[in-house]
């Protein structure tokens, strides 16, 4: 079923595989002149221009935009209990996870009287996008809020589409698990409109005010990354997001079962998801595509899947070794990587770029998607060779503060003054010398 690309000759150059390996082509350019008007539009118009592009886009114009209370601890009262315990063990795994993230305030003295403190200050306040549209998302709940709780961030916003289904509300698992998480702040709102309101505020149906956010993060799709571009600046983002990735590094002992689940737990997804198989086995990949043709038939997305596993995006590399295979998968530098081969944690740490890695048979992308207590936010499209998935450190700003008594800038002042003279730019120096001029 995978098409295959055969690299057992020569592994091409970093630079050569970025274009040679299977990857979804997503051009957030080419939306962004259908974007910027709704963007522009929401921050002068606010929530009634939010409202209408709901309306528009999701089928349904919801009474006003925060979701009331009530309706958060309906949701939860009425979730289902089994679900329940799954979001509590999720979000316990998750916070033990995250808490060891939290950076603490380190001062180094410089010299004596000298020191410079760098301080970690949680962002005051920020949206957490959770997207709607083929799936449900609460798992992604538990993944924005814990670590910017653990940071300490004051004030949340959840924000999702509101669904027909529901009475112009988001998805009832949604807002459980945001009653849960403690959480009392929902906004029925998707899409790019949901990103321009949250960066510009706005007043709501009932006057209400819909306090502005200071950063975004959460997934979406191509029109909800184009809106984050072009607010980036005016609020913080985590990333641009695109489809889903997965990249497999499997071996002859690999089994072509769980290898093939894993493929198809990607590609249910989106059509556009990426399932890539790289592997030293013609064996294996023969006997995987046989997996695959067995099991797409038998999931409950199997036309989804079909055209996810049949796109560009996704497929077979053969290479002639393990260690040509890590060159392939530092250069695909996936979302989510799995290591299924002989001394799994050798390979494992031998990897350099990937969002996650899931260390040998027993840790699929599924078990991070929801209970490892690692984070699923992760960097696509081959951004993990230089981005870090959603963490604490997202939701905290590092200040320095510098502290210098008199002595300590005047045994320092000369060379001050030299590098500003090297740099053209005298008054540095003179605001450092007019301090001891009366006193020299």
């Amino acid at each position: 079923m995978l098409s295959r690309t055969d690299l057992r000759s020569a592994v091409p150059s970093p630079a050569a595989l970025r274009t040679a390996l299977p990857r979804a082509e997503v051009d957030v350019d080419q939306v962004l002149h259908r974007v910027r008007p709704i963007v522009d539009d929401v921050r002068t118009r606010g929530v009634e221009a939010a409202l209408e592009y709901t309306e528009r886009f999701d089928g349904v114009r919801p009474a006003g935009v925060r979701v009331p209370v009530a309706e958060l601890t309906a949701a939860l009262a009425g979730l289902d209990p089994a679900v329940r315990a799954a979001l509590e063990e999720s979000i316990a795994r998750a916070r033990l996870v995250h808490g060891a993230q939290r950076r603490t305030d380190v001062t180094t003295q410089v010299v004596p009287g000298g020191t410079v403190t760098e301080r970690w200050v949680p962002v005051a306040r920020v949206g957490l996008y959770v997207p709607g549209g083929l799936a449900v998302y609460p798992s992604s709940v538990v993944m924005n809020v814990v670590p910017a709780q653990t940071a300490g961030v004051e004030s949340l916003v959840v924000c999702s589409p509101p669904q027909s289904d529901f009475g112009g509300l988001p998805h009832p698992a949604i807002l459980a698990a945001a009653a849960l998480l403690g959480v009392d702040e929902v906004w029925a709102v998707g899409g790019a409109q949901a990103v321009a309101l949250l960066a510009h505020g706005g007043t709501d149906t009932d006057g209400a005010e819909l306090a502005p956010v200071d950063t975004i993060t959460g997934p979406g799709n191509i029109y909800v990354t184009a809106a984050k571009r072009l607010l980036r600046g005016l609020i913080g983002i985590d990333s641009e997001a695109g489809p889903t990735e997965i990249a497999i590094l499997a071996d002859a002992g690999a089994d072509p079962a769980h290898v093939a689940a894993d493929l198809i737990s990607q590609a249910e997804h989106d059509p556009l998801a990426a399932s890539v198989l790289v592997t030293d086995s013609v064996e294996l990949a023969d006997a995987v595509d046989a997996e695959l043709a067995r099991q797409v038939k038998a999931t409950k997305h199997s036309e989804r899947v079909t055209t996810a596993l049949t796109g560009p995006q996704s497929g077979t590399v053969l290479v002639s070794s393990v260690d040509d295979g890590l060159r392939v998968v530092d250069a695909y530098a996936a979302e989510h990587l799995e290591i299924q081969t002989a001394n799994a944690r050798e390979v494992a740490a031998r990897v350099r770029n990937a969002g996650a890695v899931f260390v040998g048979a027993y840790a699929p992308v599924s078990l991070g998607d929801y209970c490892a207590g690692s984070n699923h936010v992760l960097p696509t499209g081959g951004c993990a060779r230089h981005s870090s998935g959603l963490s604490v450190q997202t939701f905290l700003r590092g200040i320095h503060v510098i502290d210098y008594s008199e002595d300590a800038l005047r045994e320092v002042a000369g060379h001050v003054v030299a590098l500003a003279e090297a740099e053209d730019l005298p008054a540095h120096g003179q605001a450092v010398t007019v301090r001891f001029r009366d006193n020299a």
